[in-house]
């Protein structure tokens, strides 16, 4: 056998063999193109599109823990009860809170088609859970419990029309008042309301602002086809702000109002001071069979006149103080301040210190909503992991 026969035969081989194998081998599908989320960037960080539709979304919330002391800073003062002897006793006021926030956002032919939502819910103890006789008649024996479920905002908004769940805006058009977490201890007006809100801006600084609203609870909800009317409007620039909102409450036909200014000093300090003044012929009246006390929809504050201020100092990137002082008509003084710490992006704590101090008895007896002594003080730590 000569070297070319050698070769031919070899050759011939690995046809053969490889014939065999090629036979015997898997195909393998070719995969399928995937589907990536596509970053919608129209409305601000965070919004993807929804896959198939040209709808913008974003999900987002915190999960929050607090830990209050006293009788201010612990919302009123928690109480338990001693399990050897049953007296009451002070406690910690805890509070762990998980919300859910959505946004939408779609261009039409008619603007921007937005929804938000925002969902709570709580797990801790309250002023009553550690009161025994209380417990006993709600069904619980103390100590931290599930609160429940609470929807906060629920709305949709084509335009400057706005429909749904809301805080009022009263409240919301001006800016609340302030950044400390007890914020209320003189009140500055009622909260949650299904609303119906037209917003107007100008695109230069001034906007506006009209809610019809239903209001809540006792002294809030309407008590028939009238609803509580809210306009407002704004002027806003690079030094700051100037708002005013004013409010009729059909149910006790009284009006009332607040005027605002912001001041931004510079990068790390911010100011504001905010008054407000409301009606209360109706509201104090004793003999009316829907007297309130002297506090409806809007002027929950003591007296007629109230003012609130405070601000904003930025230390550096991560730490900021906050600061707020009220004083009503009934001599009601509230104090708060806090310390805010961004210990990674995302996560915050605070430590807040709070005074208040009960002024004159109103009228007809009245006496102050939710104090229990003259003198009170107290604080909350906060964890706060926002997403």
């Amino acid at each position: 056998m000569n070297i070319k026969s050698l070769l031919l035969g070899s050759a011939a081989a690995l046809i053969a063999v490889s014939g065999a194998r090629a036979a015997d081998a898997v195909v393998v599908a070719e995969p399928e193109p995937a589907e990536y989320v596509k970053i919608c960037d129209v409305y601000g960080a965070g919004y993807f599109y929804i896959p198939g539709t040209e709808t913008c979304l974003r999900i987002g919330g915190y999960v929050r823990y607090d830990i209050g002391a006293g009788d201010v800073g612990s919302f009123d003062g928690a109480r338990a009860t001693d399990v050897r002897d049953g007296s009451e006793q002070d406690t910690w006021q805890k509070n762990a809170r998980f919300t859910l926030k959505t946004w939408t956002g779609q261009e039409t032919e008619l603007g921007t088609l937005k929804t938000y939502t925002e969902t709570r819910i709580n797990f801790g103890n309250t002023r009553n859970s550690g009161i025994a006789s209380y417990n006993e008649y709600n069904g619980y024996n103390g100590g931290a419990f599930n609160k429940g479920i609470s929807l906060n905002f629920a709305w949709i908004q084509l335009g400057g029309l706005r429909v749904g769940k809301d805080e009022s805006a009263f409240d919301t058009f001006i800016g609340y008042a302030g950044n400390v977490i007890q914020d209320t201890l003189v009140p500055y007006g009622g909260f949650d309301t299904n609303v119906v809100q037209y917003y107007f801006d100008a695109g230069n600084g001034f906007s506006a602002v009209v809610s019809l609203e239903e209001g809540y609870g006792n002294v809030g909800t309407i008590d028939s086809y009238v609803p509580h009317v809210v306009g407002g409007v704004k002027w806003t620039q690079g030094w700051g702000a100037i708002t005013g909102v004013v409010a009729y409450d059909s149910n006790y036909e009284e009006v009332a109002g607040k005027v605002r200014l912001d001041v931004t000093v510079n990068e790390a300090l911010s100011l504001f001071i905010m008054g407000g003044y409301g009606t209360d012929d109706n509201l104090m009246d004793p003999s009316n069979d829907v007297y309130s006390g002297g506090r409806g929809m809007y002027k929950i504050w003591g007296g007629n006149w109230a003012v609130w201020g405070g601000g904003t100092y930025k230390f550096n990137e991560k730490t900021s103080f906050n600061a707020q002082v009220s004083y009503d008509d009934w001599k009601n003084l509230g104090i708060a301040a806090n310390i805010a710490y961004d210990v990674v992006p995302g996560f915050t704590v605070t430590a807040e210190v709070d005074y208040q101090n009960v002024g004159d008895i109103p009228p007809y007896g009245y006496a102050w909503a939710h104090a229990t002594k003259e003198s009170n003080i107290g604080g909350i730590l906060r964890f706060q992991r926002s997403f």
